[in-house]
């Protein structure tokens, strides 16, 4: 569950991230870490990536995130 909310965040910023290079062409986790191939970047990258293949998981499980688990 915890997994699930770090996860889902990790995403929605990545995705908030993609939004603005998409955008404005401005990469915002390049900007406050030093650019793209900073190590802290390419972290946070990694970290974000994992998170969207994880929140796959969700699509297909039963015990999804209701009104009653909040």
């Amino acid at each position: 569950m915890v997994m699930d909310r770090i996860a889902l965040l990790l995403a929605i910023i990545g995705g908030i991230n993609w939004g603005s290079v998409g955008l404005f062409r401005f990469d915002l986790v390049a900007w406050l870490f030093g650019g793209q191939t900073a190590t802290v970047s390419r972290v946070i990258y990694t970290l974000v990536g994992l998170s969207a293949l994880w929140c796959v998981s969700l699509l297909f499980r039963s015990d999804a995130i209701t009104d009653g688990d909040m």
